[in-house]
């Protein structure tokens, strides 16, 4: 069963509840005070789903943020049926009673969110760095402790086959990185029509993306590259990053 603001009680179909990704909005933005949209259940578990939303579900390569919900710690998922974020109880914890239009208070951790914006950010960076190599993303994680981006390759580029040109591809791909961090270059999500959200790190990359980032690249700090590997046919380039303020 669920329930939406401004709709009846149905079952299996949510036929209002319009929810803001504030999240998307002000990736710095760590607490707020919102109202419950809709209730519901996912796989037995009680959610609430709040109209303006602070917590990133885990996707697009980025963990979830760690949040709570009337001081209650909660894990933020997206519903399948819905398509909203919604507020699970963490493990250990239950969420309080709550009615469709009661007023509560959010808020999330925001040093896990800024550590996962700033390898986010520096995943773009990374990629970036690879294109200009002329190779082309594969996949990508932007996980911590497990960053990394892979590419595919050209054939005609012989660097990835040996220890040396590895070594020198590598060396390529640090100096483009810390370029851009020191040119504090700005970076911007826009709004590009049709729900298509791209992030633009100034003129040097851009790509359609759901995920949390730094403002601009100077906020970025302990940008390690290890040298790059090649698994399977790919290019592995792990990453590790922080945010400056840590």
């Amino acid at each position: 069963m669920v329930r939406s603001s401004g709709s009846s009680e149905t079952s299996g179909t949510l036929k209002e509840a319009v929810q803001v990704a504030a999240y998307l909005d002000d990736t710095y933005l760590d607490r707020a005070d919102t109202r419950v949209i809709a209730l519901g259940e996912l796989d037995g578990a009680p959610w609430a789903a709040v109209e303006h939303c602070l917590f990133h579900p885990q996707g697009g390569g980025q963990p979830a943020d760690r949040g709570w919900l009337e001081g209650v710690a909660v894990a933020p998922v997206r519903d399948r049926e819905s398509g909203l974020v919604v507020a699970v109880a963490a493990e250990g914890a239950a969420l309080p009673d709550l009615t469709v239009g009661q007023e509560v208070r959010t808020r999330i951790d925001a040093r896990t969110r800024l550590t996962h914006a700033a390898l986010h950010t520096a995943g773009h960076l990374v990629e970036a760095a690879g294109r200009l190599q002329g190779w082309r993303m594969a996949a990508s994680n932007h996980f911590p402790g497990q960053a990394r981006i892979e590419f595919l390759t050209p054939e005609h580029d012989p660097r990835p086959a040996d220890p040396e040109g590895r070594e020198a591809a590598t060396a390529a791909l640090r100096e483009t990185v810390a370029a851009a961090v020191a040119a504090d270059l700005p970076v911007l999500a826009r709004d590009e029509g049709e729900g298509r959200r791209v992030v633009h790190l100034d003129t040097l990359h851009c790509a359609p993306c759901g995920g949390t980032h730094v403002r601009s690249l100077g906020e970025l700090t302990d940008v390690v590259l290890p040298t790059l590997k090649v698994r399977k046919g790919r290019v592995r380039v792990s990453y590790g990053a922080a945010h400056r303020s840590h």
